[in-house]
């Protein structure tokens, strides 16, 4: 570190001038991201999308769907209303629901307008018909490309709102933190400058990938809330080594030691979010790039940038006071850490029941993924669909789509008496509805009456439609209609035994059941590998920065237990609907990105608190002492820190894309816990019972404490 340090004072003013080029360069790509983000995330490669991909190309379904909602409309307004919208010229066929009863119950009607190739500019399609249709009360435009636009948009919104909310509060705890406005307003530049090229980052990767709406509040999340912090304690440090040494000098220490502490958290951060890519899904795919890209911008803006600027300031950093001179306030933590340490069994023990108690909700957790509930209730799209849902489709109701393939023809014999098998196989569920096949649609129930049937002419014309239907060559599409919810659990395992089972020909499923229970398995089986990789690394890392076995197995099995509470409480929120908070299930992705991204946040405080006790005990080889001062000069700090970390966050919880408000909360709270119950209290204590053997490592020649202190003389 001392050739990097000394290398980065020695080049601050090439690495200024490279920073003001990146950003500005990056400044022109980031401005573009909001415009090539699409979709929730929620796909995986699995049997679904096969089946869908099949489904859109050889049984002609759209690839897109608008769904246009009419309130208390006469005939000839809808029939108007359509007219327009076909003579826009950008779809491939109009659902009239004068030409279906299905579509109108008493003064309520839909029309669906289907896309047989997703239009190149979804938007601009969506800006087309909304001229129309938002001319006149009581026509609204739904459908899921105009929900995940609207979801696009509202991430917008809360973004801004956040940043609104989050960055005057976290510039006041700065202003509270070093009184200056210096000091103050550079973390503010960092954050914003590791955003800007984070973005720019992400809008190149994203011309080329497919990268979800979801990204835009959650990157920024997290490279804000991580370059403040960082930030925030490089600056420290730097203060009380300028009270020591000149600037280059003070500079050149701060790197060595708090740029260590940086790098080793932003590694255990890395590391969390790196191990959500194990999970196929591409909502946790674009978080673990998002998120990677914002935190390596964040390092090197903490380790570059921030240090050419602070040479250039030097002891100015000091200046522009704006609140009094504070008191040291390290004679009160000291005092603190001593009353802790006197009675250590019994904190443990107090502490350890407060997160238990968190704890107890979890068993109630209800898991789903985020559908048009994600939307805020403000927005037309999702009042329209869930006037269309309640109404027509059927909210405990769904569909799945079986691809059957054999050997020679359907419509031969053999075949006809194979597709009589599937269907009655397919119907013994208590679960499943109907099944749709050539039989239902005809009204025939034996093959051999269908196979004369489709011999005669006259009656082989009268089927042809049912054919176009339900084949394609040696494919056979079997529409299943199920008296259970798509999410539902019995759907997912219906799935689930249908793929397992044995049958006479090639299977394949898809629909909204599949798909939901592909992402749920693809979680459930990766899920073990993934915290297998956070946990390992975690402590592989720990160990060789304290050189022990026990540091690292304490701060894992506390954060396990500070994020376990954690999910309770949100449930207890949430599930609850407490603190005026709308009832919800938890999205399905909250628990592991909360967890990674957690886990490794809260080792930012880990790193910083056991640092510095670590090196207190190398100088003295007393642990009570160490970890008194230790606490004693990182605690204001650290204080500091989680609350910028819980503002930045927190200020999610005033926006309105729910999944967005369950994480921004989620970190919020796990981050208060770290910071206080586990920080403050679990770690001084266990230090304090745990006596030497915190600093013990098998076959390490300096655990003992005599052998440190006589290294020390």
């Amino acid at each position: 570190m001392r050739k990097i340090s000394s290398f980065i004072v020695s080049s601050h003013k090439w690495l200024l001038a490279f920073w003001i080029m990146i950003t500005l360069i990056m400044g022109y790509f980031a401005i573009q991201l909001p415009s090539l983000l699409e979709g929730d995330g929620f796909r995986t490669d699995g049997e679904y999308e096969q089946v869908e991909e099949k489904l859109n190309e050889d049984f002609d379904f759209p690839e897109s769907t608008f769904l246009l909602l009419f309130e208390n409309k006469s005939e000839d307004t809808i029939t108007s209303t359509l007219d327009d919208i076909k003579n826009l010229d950008i779809a491939s066929r109009i659902q009239s629901p004068l030409d279906d009863e299905s579509m109108r119950k008493d003064k309520t009607a839909y029309a669906s307008i289907h896309f047989s190739e997703e239009p190149e500019d979804m938007k601009e399609a969506i800006q087309q018909v909304e001229e129309i249709t938002g001319k006149i009360e009581g026509i609204s435009l739904t459908g899921a490309p105009v929900i995940s636009e609207d979801i696009n948009k509202a991430s917008q919104e809360d973004l801004k709102r956040a940043e609104l909310i989050g960055l005057p509060v976290a510039l006041i705890i700065l202003i509270l933190a070093f009184g200056t406005a210096l000091a103050s307003i550079l973390p503010l530049i960092i954050g914003g400058i590791t955003i800007v090229v984070g973005f720019g980052i992400l809008a190149l990767i994203g011309q080329d990938s497919q990268l979800s709406i979801f990204i835009l509040n959650i990157a920024p999340m997290i490279g804000l809330a991580l370059s403040i912090d960082f930030a925030l304690l490089f600056i420290n440090r730097y203060r009380e080594e300028l009270l020591k040494q000149e600037k280059a000098e003070a500079l050149k220490t701060t790197i060595e030691t708090a740029g260590r502490s940086i790098i080793f958290s932003a590694v255990c951060v890395f590391i969390g979010l790196a191990a959500m890519s194990v999970i196929e899904v591409d909502i946790f795919m674009n978080i673990a790039i998002g998120g990677s890209v914002v935190i390596v911008a964040a390092v090197l803006c903490s380790l570059t940038l921030l240090p050419s600027l602070l040479y250039v300031f030097g002891g100015k950093v000091n200046k522009w006071r704006l609140i009094p001179f504070q008191k040291d306030t390290t004679p009160r933590w000291r005092k603190f850490a001593r009353g802790v340490m006197k009675h250590p069994a019994w904190i443990s023990l107090s502490a350890l029941v407060i997160l238990i108690i968190g704890v107890i909700p979890v068993t109630n957790m209800n898991l789903s993924i985020p559908t048009i509930n994600a939307l805020p209730e403000s927005y037309d799209s999702r009042a329209a669909f869930e006037t269309i849902d309640e109404i027509f489709m059927g909210s405990e109701e769904s569909t799945a789509y079986i691809i059957a393939e054999r050997e020679g023809e359907w419509l031969g014999e053999d075949g006809l008496k194979q597709m009589k098998d599937l269907q009655e196989k397919l119907s013994e569920p208590e679960i499943v509805a109907a099944v749709d096949t050539l039989y239902t649609t005809s009204e025939i129930n034996s093959p051999e009456q269908l196979s004369s049937a489709l011999e005669q002419p006259a009656s082989r014309q009268q089927l042809e439609p049912a054919i176009e239907q339900f084949l394609s060559g040696d494919q056979l599409m079997i529409p299943v209609q199920l008296n259970v919810a798509a999410n539902s659990s019995e759907a997912q395992e219906l799935m689930t035994d249908w793929s397992n089972d044995e049958w006479e020909v090639s299977m394949m499923f898809g629909g909204q059941p599949k798909f939901n229970q592909e992402i749920y398995t693809e979680i459930s089986d990766k899920i073990g590998l993934t915290l297998a990789i956070i946990i390992v690394s975690t402590f592989i890392i720990l160990m060789i920065a304290f050189r022990s076995i026990i540091i690292p197995l304490k701060a894992i099995l506390m954060n396990v237990i500070g994020l376990t509470s954690t999910f309770g409480i949100l449930v207890w929120l949430f599930q609850g609907g407490h603190f005026g908070l709308n009832e919800a299930d938890i999205a399905l992705i909250l628990p592991v990105i909360v967890f990674s991204l957690v886990f490794g946040l809260s080792m930012d405080y880990e790193v910083f608190l056991i640092s510095r006790i670590h090196e207190f005990y190398l100088e003295t080889g007393d642990n009570t002492k160490s970890t008194i001062e230790g606490l004693a000069n990182t605690s204001k700090i650290i204080t500091s820190a989680a609350l910028i970390m819980i503002v930045i966050t927190g200020a999610f919880a005033f926006t309105g894309v729910v999944p967005v408000k369950q994480i921004g909360i989620g970190i919020a709270i796990a981050i208060f816990i770290d910071a206080t119950v586990i920080r403050l209290l679990l770690v001084p204590s266990l230090m304090k019972l745990l006596g030497d053997w915190n600093w013990w490592l098998p076959f390490n020649s300096h655990n003992q404490k005599g052998k440190r202190v006589s290294e020390k003389t």
